[in-house]
């Protein structure tokens, strides 16, 4: 039997296609698309693909398949299109069960109306549970809500081999066993196929409110930032936008929970942001977005809370040194930044801006990765960076994929 007719016999006629030019994953073109409807297809699925020796890569919604390294071999594709489907919303014990291919914003709506949610900003139009799970991503409300490792509580995986794994419950405090969600958050499909994910919810607040304002640099805004982290007022968000490198530096703070409190609070942001604050219920259009798109150069850069200002500062300095059009946008309350560089830029300049903001976050234990870029970037830089911790990471993957099928290369090293 060939890979085709074992992959059809695994998950159906209907459900497997030769690949087109479409399911291409960063130039890399695949022989094969499956998209079971189970766990137990998907078992079937890759252990087919086990047989006949083929590299999988796995794909939800595709809005962030061209982050990471390209794959060096990509001969089946695994959609989890078919696995799109809320398993289970236990309200009273704020836990939802969800296959991997639901998207963020099914989600969001299919819990409204039990006044819950699942506190994961949608920070791609279209994103699904899986692949957010998979680039473990995270937006403004993280601050407050935690990362997507905190709020996942239980996960079904399939292995390379076929074999179904499965780890935690649907119970917040779950402590049997290790804990292979957190494992399997950022881990970009290099270990195994999500088939199901446990998150614990929240409830939806009452009311919110964001306090505004505008500075001329990050020297001015270092001070404000601060206070408001280091103050009582619970932000559930410190969020900054430069969309140029010499544009000024809007701070925004969100404030959510019963209406009497954000009023309160709302008030005192203002006077720690100063007498330009402005206050509104609405969220502005960039709030929860990425400032790149396209063919643009993504970066994803961390650095301690503290270290925030400072490295808004690199980033200007470093624009203006290699004549780059970047923008940068991000989290403040937890040291989260992203900066977007024209896709006109040359890959070589890109390649000198990236290094030059590595320089920098090295001296605090921070990173820079270049999420997504056209390939004639990702040729110049070094995707991800120095990784600590590089070791242990080959020997996981040895363990979990002896044969370096699941997505090979696209990960740290080239794991």
């Amino acid at each position: 039997m060939n890979a085709l007719a074992a992959l059809r016999k695994a998950c159906g006629d209907q459900a497997v296609r030769e690949a087109t030019e479409r399911d291409a994953i960063d130039g890399v073109r695949p022989s094969y698309v499956a998209a079971p409807a189970s766990t137990d297809e998907t078992a079937d699925v890759l252990r087919a693909a086990a047989e006949h020796g083929l590299s999988v890569v796995v794909r939800g919604a595709g809005t962030r398949i061209d982050w990471g390294n390209p794959p060096r071999g990509a001969d089946l594709v695994v959609s989890t299109q078919r696995m799109s489907g809320l398993l289970e919303h236990a309200a009273g014990d704020l836990v939802v069960r969800v296959q991997p291919g639901l998207r963020l914003a099914d989600l969001r709506d299919a819990l409204a109306p039990a006044r819950q949610r699942l506190a994961i900003d949608e920070t791609v139009p279209g994103a699904t549970l899986g692949g957010t799970v998979a680039t473990g991503t995270a937006g403004p409300i993280r601050m407050l809500y935690g990362s997507v490792r905190d709020l996942l509580i239980g996960v079904t995986v399939v292995r390379a081999d076929g074999t179904v794994a499965r780890s935690g419950g649907k119970v917040v405090k779950n402590v049997a066993g290790y804990d292979l969600g957190k494992l399997y958050t950022g881990s970009y499909g290099t270990l195994g196929v999500i088939t199901e994910a446990i998150f614990r919810l929240h409830p939806l607040p009452e009311a919110r409110a964001l306090v505004t304002t505008r500075f001329a640099d990050e020297r001015a805004a270092a001070p404000v930032l601060a206070e408001v982290i280091g103050s009582r007022l619970v932000p559930t968000a410190v969020e900054v936008d430069r969309p140029a490198a010499d544009a000024p530096l809007t701070v925004a703070v969100l404030l959510e929970g019963v209406r009497p409190g954000v009023v309160a609070r709302a008030e005192a942001a203002s006077r720690m942001l100063g007498a330009d604050a402005e206050v509104s219920r609405d969220l502005p259009d960039w709030w929860a977005r990425y400032p790149f798109a396209g063919d643009a150069t993504g970066l994803k850069l961390t650095v301690p809370i503290a270290v925030v200002p400072d490295l808004l500062r690199a980033v200007r300095e470093a624009a203006a040194r290699t004549g780059l059009a970047v923008a940068v946008r991000g989290s403040a309350g937890v040291g989260a930044l992203y900066a977007g560089v024209s896709p006109e830029s040359a890959p070589a300049t890109v390649a000198r801006f990236v290094a030059t903001l590595r320089d920098f976050v090295a001296r605090y234990g921070g990173s820079v990765v270049v999420l997504r870029a056209p390939t004639e970037v990702k040729s110049e830089v070094d995707v991800w960076g120095p990784v600590a911790g590089l070791d242990l990471m080959r020997r996981l993957k040895d363990q979990f994929d002896p044969e370096h099928r699941l997505a090979p290369g696209r990960f740290v090293g080239g794991i």
